[in-house]
């Protein structure tokens, strides 16, 4: 999984991306503000629109106290980096501002830098900006790059990056920290375009994880409304994985809402050690990743290629309402690379797959595996799968090494292929289903380590899955679901097309086991007590 390679990767990063510093702050004038123009005067005090200066090197040369604002002319092109370095900006309540005037976005245009860049200081907002690194030249560096490394101990408070559009470097925006000092709080990425980038559209990464003493270099992260595709991958690159939409590592309180992963990974490298993911997690606490979308996202290699994922030393994070669909390899997976003890207590609820697994159907459309994963709520989630180009598939999949993980009310549809995949047969204290419905319009079978059942009642006698306190749970009748057999769903608002018509009710989750369950579905329906299965209640 991603997490195999996640050191490499922040470590190549640490080294290529940490240069340089800019912001930009809320449009509320609190100190001088400089203005940029390709018709200004490098020799004129840069004070107005009439009085601007004429390049980024010059306005480089001036120290941004807090609220100040650096604003070029909008529709106009500057070359070079802008820079927020220690010593300027500061204040969270008096942000710098790096942003546009005038008409329409400026473009920043970097060839072997940033494009704005951030360095041990915070109060600082980026705004109104289209940065344009070198496309198939790719720089080694981050369009927006936020990097820490100072041993001060400074309060880096605050950055904002709002209405932003980034193409053409080997990250998007890149939130890093090295282990000398604390890296960012109050960060937030709101309303960006990330696309044409190399590595991946969006991430944050700090110093190697150490179990015995956890530490987070981030905190207090939210990513919303940005958008990143297209960003393909490095097909040279087979020591690292490349080619993710967004990527959280580092962070403790994190939210990804609204935002979507689409159309990456496509040029990754085929003999990468792991392969790209839409949206994932890892080395974080405290991750929520909400109503977003992650589709046809793409692996070079022969593992990955998903839509969602809580990689390596994931807890206490939750993956809701989240819609995934023709994805090379799973939609949803968890996945620990070391027994440590650090992945643990995650939930996965109320979330749609539907055929993930296009290339790597082994995955499973659901995937549960690697070294320990503890204390995994999966629940309320619709999952399915027909049958994939890349050969027979799985709609769940499981791997030794996990203990606590159950499975509650999750709708599991399948043209033939087999339902549940077990290389093992686990134990119910290691893995519990119960509640769940189990469909499929070819022959419906589970595989449960050397034995393959077919059909629930077989299942459950023989392995004492789908009983609650001795009595049968679970249900083999069909959905049917409002588009079909199995709809086809070749866009978020396809979703809609899961919705069963015959509707199942399920346990009652908070009653029965104490789950917090939700008040309402994927789509803002109200949950009846207790709910329909699946993440759509009719």
């Amino acid at each position: 999984m991603p997490g195999r390679a996640a050191f490499a990767l922040t470590a190549a990063l640490a080294a290529g991306i940490a240069a340089g510093c800019s912001a930009t702050p809320h449009y509320v004038p609190h100190g001088t503000t400089y203005y940029v123009s390709p018709g200004g005067d490098d020799s004129a005090d840069g004070t107005s629109p009439d009085a601007a200066w004429r390049s980024l090197t010059r306005a480089d040369k001036a120290e941004l106290r807090p609220g100040d604002r650096l604003l070029l002319q909008g529709g106009a092109r500057f070359a070079g980096t802008v820079t927020v370095a220690k010593g300027e900006a500061g204040d969270a309540s008096r942000p710098v501002t790096v942003g546009s005037y005038g008409a329409g976005r400026a473009t920043i245009t970097s060839t072997h830098t940033p494009g704005v860049s951030v360095h041990n200081t915070a109060g600082v907002e980026i705004r109104d900006l289209a940065l344009t690194g070198p496309g198939a030249h790719h720089t080694g560096e981050a369009g927006v790059n936020l990097y820490a490394d100072a041993r001060d101990g400074g309060d880096r408070r605050h950055v904002t990056v709002e209405d932003v559009d980034v193409s053409g470097f080997r990250v998007g925006v890149a939130v890093g920290a090295s282990g000398a000092g604390p890296g960012f709080r109050d960060v937030t990425v709101r309303q960006v375009d990330l696309h044409g980038n190399r590595d991946a559209g969006l991430l944050t990464y700090g110093p190697a994880f150490d179990p015995k003493h956890p530490g987070y270099a981030h905190e207090d992260v939210v990513v919303e409304a940005v958008h990143a595709h297209g960003n393909a991958g490095d097909p040279t690159a087979t020591e690292r994985h490349t080619g993710s939409g967004i990527i959280l590592g580092g962070v403790r309180e994190a939210t990804v809402r609204d935002s979507s992963a689409y159309d990456n990974g496509a040029r990754s490298a085929r003999r990468a050690p792991a392969g790209p993911v839409g949206i994932w997690a890892y080395d974080s606490t405290r991750v929520r990743i909400e109503h977003n979308s992650a589709y046809r996202n793409h692996t070079g290699s022969k593992v990955d290629g998903g839509g969602f994922g809580l990689d390596s030393n994931v807890s206490h994070s939750t993956v809701e309402y989240n819609t995934s669909f023709h994805n090379d390899g799973s939609g949803y997976y968890v996945y620990s690379a070391t027994g440590n003890g650090a992945h643990t207590d995650n939930t996965i609820r109320y979330n749609v797959s539907a055929d993930d697994g296009r290339k790597l159907p082994a995955h499973g459309a659901l995937t549960v595996y690697g070294s320990q994963v503890r204390d995994l709520s999966i629940y309320q989630n619709t999952v399915t799968m027909s049958r994939s180009p890349g050969g027979p598939g799985t709609v769940v999949l499981l791997r030794p090494g996990n203990s606590g993980i159950t499975f509650r009310n999750n709708l599991l549809v399948s043209d033939g292929d087999p339902l549940v995949s077990a290389d093992t047969a686990l134990t119910t204290d290691r893995v519990l289903f119960q509640g769940n419905q189990y469909a499929s319009s070819g022959r419906w079978s589970v595989k449960w380590g050397t034995h393959r059942y077919p059909d629930l009642d077989a299942w459950r006698s023989h392995t004492g899955q789908e009983r609650v306190e001795g009595r049968p749970s679970g249900t083999s009748a069909a959905p049917c679901l409002t588009g079909g057999a199995l709809p086809d769903v070749d866009r978020p608002a396809d979703a809609r097309l899961l919705t069963p018509r015959c509707p199942r009710p399920g346990l009652d989750l908070r009653g029965q086991f104490g789950t917090d369950d939700a008040a309402v579905d994927l789509f803002g329906h109200t949950v009846p007590t207790p709910p329909d299965i699946g993440a759509i209640q009719p």
